[in-house]
Order: structure tokens, then sequence, then C-alpha cells
């Protein structure tokens, strides 16, 4: 049966003043640095802690579309083009200080759109969205071509130079998610920039505010016109229609492996790149000689932090037998403390689920978890109140193959597997279609290694889940998803190479 656990004790308080300013002003476009009213449908905001309606959206319509396209292709032809790799990084500094001077609201903006904790909502401000900016633009003056010499052995008496030139790949169409918009928007924005890039973003349908704090930042900074463009929208319509766009030359997407896939079909029409950060079914993997003292906590909060709702999350827990009661019910215990409730509460850790769509989702699969047979060590619903809270699930008795071990439920459900060799734990943790993230726990660092090396996972984190940051790759292998980005890895994506070969005439 559903308990209810560790409600927030503290009362949550209301927005602050900067915050309903923000809310109750006009929620506009940007295109070419001119704050436009959508003339798409409407969008309306909730509040997921509350259930309330905090704001109302227009969407930009196709023309509107095409015209911040416009906008951003202009752009690479004019001032934004024509800028020094040192002006473009200047500016992206400048960026990342307002990032840090207005923190406070962003995250604050962020908490009401989408249910985060607001400390987790303005670290992710601070830690993340504007250390990659601060990060891409010391890379904006060392992108770099190469020369050499060929042998071009159907040409033997001719001498050649070729010289290799980075150049940006164009205008960017970058979609992002509803789970941690500014970490999102930077993690598109940035290297894009930085690459010399144009931008066209679509935010979010869910949660769309925090791009207008982005776009007002870029006009503050004194970002050339069209360079960055801000449209709002829903994926089924704007989201498509920047896919097959004819003039958007990449498109980079974070969100599902379902909508990931639609977008790599509708880019086939001029063969647009495509970079796609999509879901995981990601494993913590636990030996008899982890540190249980540091295991506990951390597989909890692989999975539980953002009440699950992230892309890396460590939702299977491969536990050995040795160990297996013994690690479970310490997991439990200890999410039995995650305080949940209004992300604007002082106490809280798990905030709401993002819609009362996303909350059916997950007590669906926590119906089918006990429909195949899992049993549920700790099964909380948080039902009280007006918004859309669940607390975290821990199923144990899971085995390879069940539909709860294989598919992202993205909400605060963990699964344990017991194991009892190495071998078959690597067979089982690689068994999903999916290979974003995951960690290994053990003392013995000639395992570790040798296991990281075997999990199929783009990254791998050894007595730590998920270790971010700025300078190091994070991505998906297979229908995890295509590309990288952080480091400089991420750039990359937004660069193209053309080589050019001279010929400096007879060899001597």
């Amino acid at each position: 049966m559903a308990t209810l656990i560790s409600p927030a004790s503290a009362p949550p308080r209301e927005p602050s003043a900067a915050a309903r300013v923000f809310l109750e002003g006009s929620h506009r476009l940007l295109i070419g640095n001119d704050w436009v009213a959508g003339e798409g449908r409407s969008i309306a905001v909730e509040n997921p802690a509350r259930g309330e309606i905090i704001a109302e959206v227009r969407a930009a319509s196709l023309d509107q579309l095409d015209q911040a396209v416009s906008a951003a292709r202009s752009a690479l032809h004019g001032d934004w083009g024509r800028m020094s790799g040192r002006d473009r990084g200047v500016l992206l500094s400048r960026f990342a200080d307002l990032l840090d001077e207005r923190a406070e609201l962003i995250g604050e903006v962020m908490t009401l759109d989408n249910g985060s904790p607001l400390t987790s909502s303005t670290m992710v401000v601070r830690h993340l969205a504007a250390e990659l900016f601060r990060y891409y633009a010391g890379w904006a003056t060392k992108i770099t071509g190469d020369s050499f010499q060929p042998s071009l052995t159907a040409r033997p008496n001719l001498d050649f130079l070729v010289a290799t030139v980075r150049d940006p790949i164009g205008v960017v169409g970058a979609i992002v998610p509803w789970n941690a918009p500014p970490g999102m928007i930077a993690l598109k924005m940035a290297p894009a920039l930085a690459a010399g890039c144009t931008v066209v973003l679509k935010t979010a349908e869910l949660a769309p505010l925090v791009g207008e704090l982005f776009a007002a930042l870029w006009l503050e900074a004194g970002g050339p016109a069209g360079a960055f463009n801000l449209i709002h929208g829903h994926g089924e319509d704007i989201g498509a229609a920047m896919a097959a766009h004819p003039h958007i030359d990449k498109i980079a997407f974070t969100g599902s492996t379902a909508v990931g896939r639609k977008i790599v079909e509708a880019a086939t029409g001029n063969l647009k790149k495509v970079s796609l950060e999509l879901g995981g079914k990601s494993p913590v993997i636990v030996f008899p000689d982890a540190d249980l003292d540091a295991v506990i906590p951390a597989a909890a909060m692989a999975c539980y932090l953002s009440t699950g709702q992230q892309c890396m999350a460590g939702s299977r827990l491969f536990v050995h037998a040795d160990i297996y009661d013994q690690v479970t019910e310490g997991v439990a215990a200890y999410a039995r403390t995650l305080k949940v409730g209004d992300g604007l509460a002082s106490d809280t850790v798990l905030g709401p689920l993002i819609s009362a769509r996303q909350k059916a989702r997950v007590l669906e699969y926590m119906a089918i978890a006990k429909a195949e047979g899992a049993i549920p060590l700790l099964e909380s619903e948080l039902i009280d109140g007006p918004g859309h809270f669940l607390g975290p699930a821990l199923f144990t008795d899971v085995t390879a193959g069940m539909r709860i071990e294989q598919e992202e439920v993205f909400g605060p459900v963990l699964v344990a597997i017991r194991f009892s060799d190495e071998e078959g734990v690597i067979d089982a943790v690689n068994g999903t279609a999916y290979g974003l993230s995951g960690s290994v726990w053990t003392r013995d660092v000639t395992r570790a290694l040798r296991v990281a090396k075997r999990v199929d996972s783009g990254q791998v984190g050894i007595n730590i889940h998920a270790a971010m940051s700025a300078e190091t790759p994070f991505g998906g292998n297979r229908q995890s998803g295509w590309g990288r980005e952080f480091g400089r890895e991420g750039l990359d994506g937004y660069l193209k190479t053309k080589a050019i070969s001279i010929n400096l005439g007879p060899k001597l």
C-alpha cells in the first residue's frame, strides 16, 4: 500500500517580488534582438508543485520560425560572422558573469517552472550553466586547423601543402528539455556560439520561462542581432518544423529516444547534422568489498535526484548476492529520510513530477513491476495536496528482461538486481537498448577498471555516479544518443573541417 513519507516540514515561501514581476510580464520571442509576440498556440505554464497556472506563453508561428532562422543565417554573414574568436570569448564570459549575478532569479523561475528544489535550481545556474559559458569562452580563441605535406603518389613531381580550417557548421536549431533548463540551454548555446555558429533555441513547452531570461541576458551582454534567437512551441509542430527546416544546418536535441528517432527522420530532407542526448537506464554496480557507507546514499541519490527525472539516473542497482539485503534495506531506509515537497520549501529534497501525465506514467510502471513479480521494498506515493508528488520507490527481486528493468521510467523508481559473478553482471548491465551512464563500486582498482571498460556507456564512474564537469565529455551509446556534449568533443560537433590543398610547384 502506498504510504506518505517524509513530507517537507517547512512551509514553502511565496515567489519573490522579482519572480512575480517576471511571471506577470509579457512573454515573448526573441528574433534578431527584437522582442516579438508569439503568433501560435497559447501555452499554459503550470507550477507542478501547486497545480497552478503561473504564466501564459504564446508559441511561435511557422512564419516566425522562418524569421528566426533567417535572422540567424543573416548573422552568420553579418556582425556575428565578422567577430573574432577573442571577442566571442569575451562576450561569453560576460554572459557567464550575468548568469552568476541573476542566479537566484533564474533558479527561482526554474523551480516555479518545473518543481525542482530551489537549492538545486540555483546550483544548476551557477555550477553548470555559468561554468559551461566560461569553459567554452576559453575555447573560442583555440579553434585551429592543421597543416601537413600529403603523399600524392599520382603526382610525384609536385610539392603540396594541405591546410585544414575549422569553420562553424552554420545555423543550429537547439531543442531542450524541461528537467534542467539553464544547464540544457547552456549545453547547446555556449559551444555553438563559441564555434561561431548562430542559434535558434526552442524551449520545452512544459518549462519555457528560463529561456526568456537567457534571451534577456543575451541582449544585456551586447550579443549581436540574430546570433541567438528564442522561440516557444510544441514539439509536434514547431520542433518538427525545425528538424525538417531546409535552412537549419544542425539540430542539437536532448530528450526522449522516441522523439530522437523522429528528428533523425525529419533531418533527412537537407541531411542536416544531428546530435542527440537521449534516454538511459543506467546501472550502479556494487561489489562485496565496496564502502557501503558511501554506496548507500550515493545509490539512492543516483536514482532519486531530481525525482528521477534525469537521463543519467542510476535506475538499475546491481548488487552482489553477499550484500544484497544489506544494500537494498539501507537504500530504502535512506530514501525514507528524503523530504518530498514544494521546491520553495527550505527542506525539500525531491520536488514534484513535471505533470499529472508523468505521474500517471510512473504509477503505471510501478503496477507493471508488481505484475512482473518484483517486490516493492519501498513504495511511496505522496498524495496530499494539488501537486504531482511521488515519493521514492524501490523494487527488489527484479530480473533481467522485466519491463521495469529494461525501460526508462523517468521517475523515482529504483530496481535492484542480484548478481553473483562479474561475467554475468556485465551481460545484464549491457542487456538494454541504452548506454548513457553508469558506475562501479569496489575497492579493487583492477576490477573497477576492468568492469568500467566493459560497461557499454558513454560515461562510467568508479566509486561515484555521474561525475560531470565542463571538461568531461558526456553522451550516449546505442539508443542513448549520437555525439558528445561537454569538453572539447562538445565543441567539435559545431565545427566542420575544410581541407585546402596548395600546389607549391615542382619538387626541387
